[in-house]
């Protein structure tokens, strides 16, 4: 572990935090293969990114070996909700390592007000399901111009 960072300018800078944040990263990463990233309820926790863009949030989890038709996605109030099942194969064998998770998992983000519920677009490929939720109008930031007074008040 190192305990500094080089700054733009080429000399040694002391981040205090920056150690907190690699161990978090490690113990979560340390638990995540010990647990296989369980939720509460016994579900595993898929890895997903959520990206924000002018126009849209675009949520991606990865899903590898899921079918389409065992994934569930619902917008509860503020809540996206992807559930489903990667279900056992039958096997032939003894198990000497398993390292692929089955069984039911579980994935949510709250989401902001300002969306456009409607146009909720969820496809699947390549073992990735992509989430678009389209932003509201009012949530796009718009640039205001500041004009100038011709009398000098406000």
């Amino acid at each position: 572990m190192t305990l500094s960072v080089k700054g733009s300018a080429g000399q040694a800078q002391w981040r205090p935090f920056r150690e907190f944040e690699n161990l978090y990263a490690e113990m979560d990463r340390l638990a995540q293969s010990v647990f296989g990233g369980l939720t509460g309820e016994g579900a595993w926790l898929p890895a997903a990114d959520v990206v924000e863009t002018d126009s849209a949030y675009v949520i991606e989890v990865e899903l590898p070996g899921v079918r389409r038709e065992d994934v569930d996605v619902e917008l509860n109030g503020d809540e996206l909700v992807v559930t489903g099942e990667v279900k056992e194969r039958k096997r032939e064998g003894l198990f000497r390592r398993r390292t692929r998770r089955v069984g039911e998992f579980e994935f949510r983000v709250t989401l902001p007000r300002y969306r456009r519920d409607g146009d909720i677009e969820a496809s699947m490929a390549h073992g990735v399901l992509t989430v678009h939720v389209p932003k509201a109008e009012s949530a796009k930031s718009s640039k205001i111009t500041v004009r100038e007074s011709g009398n000098g008040s406000p």
